[in-house]
């Protein structure tokens, strides 16, 4: 886990064109400006229907500079999971094949194809670019979905359910790697990409990707809100690399409760909290500090 990499060492090239369709303050292009940089551009893209499937625009005028195959929502790791088996048959070196999914291809309605694929070991890295809705076809909650969250689906007392834990879940696959990432923390994610690049098997980054339109908040705030849900502790980064967990040092200082910014500083920013009220803060409050719990003792099991 000891790679490390400089600003000055990213390559200045881009893999992620302009003139493409995403949301004015997308996080989707952080993410996929970093996958570019990271491959060079020497990188399968399969996408699931979702924000992504629009953002690249249509054939041959695609924004992205790298290959992409669209597919079925519920699909995605499947096809992955074929392709690289079809490359290594072939015996062809055509970098990495990689899933760009959003939550509800991932938690929801692709979640048997992920698990299947995570069980057949398939060489491949799986990203979940996670705005935590269906952002592409009206913000409808999904399992991914924060509790009290103001979605077209949840409109008035915001989602009841509690958000499912699917980077807990994956690692009970037993799978070789399994890292959370955000888009605040580009060296971050930049980094576990390259380290997930030179494992063989199934490999899963969960990125968080706060949405302006579907969150509420100005598109120029993308970045800080993103930051601030590690400083609050409400989004934990963290790394399973073969045996070993590690809390990222972007997060560690947050362990110690005491050192978080307010919750309420990061729900208050965003307009699906609007009116939330003192015991539902509670309850997420509760949630963030069980996954805290989680996390640290599966750190000691896991040294």
């Amino acid at each position: 886990m000891s790679t490390r990499v400089r600003i000055d060492q990213i390559p200045k090239e881009r893999y992620s064109l302009p003139g493409n369709a995403a949301c004015q303050g997308c996080p989707h292009l952080i993410g996929l400006k970093i996958v570019g940089k990271v491959f060079r551009g020497e990188a399968t893209l399969v996408i699931p229907a979702g924000c992504s499937s629009i953002i690249p625009g249509y054939h041959p005028y695609t924004s992205l500079d790298m290959r992409v195959i669209h597919v079925p929502f519920a699909s995605a790791a499947a096809v992955a999971g074929g392709i690289a088996r079809a490359l290594k048959v072939r015996g062809e070196d055509a970098g990495p094949v990689i899933v760009w999914a959003g939550d509800g291809a991932t938690f929801d309605i692709g979640f048997a194809t992920l698990s299947g694929s995570a069980v057949r070991e398939d060489d491949i890295i799986y990203i979940v670019s996670d705005n935590e809705a269906y952002m592409n076809t009206g913000v409808q909650a999904s399992g991914s979905t924060t509790y009290g969250a103001k979605t077209t689906t949840t409109p008035v007392l915001g989602k009841r359910d509690k958000r499912k834990e699917i980077d807990l879940i994956m690692l009970m696959h037993k799978i070789p790697y399994v890292a959370t990432a955000s888009v605040a923390y580009p060296l971050d994610f930049y980094e576990k990409l390259m380290r997930a690049s030179e494992i063989r098997g199934f490999k899963f980054i969960h990125l968080h990707s706060p949405c302006p339109p579907g969150w509420r908040f100005d598109d120029s705030e993308t970045v800080d809100i993103a930051r601030l849900a590690v400083e609050t502790g409400a989004w934990i980064l963290f790394e399973y690399n073969q045996g070993k967990l590690v809390i990222s040092p972007s997060s560690r200082l947050y362990s110690d409760k005491s050192r978080r910014k307010p919750l309420r500083q990061y729900l208050e920013r965003q307009g699906r909290f609007a009116g939330i009220t003192d015991e539902d803060m509670k309850v997420i409050e509760e949630m963030i500090d069980n996954n805290w719990r989680i996390l640290l003792e599966l750190e000691k099991l896991f040294k």
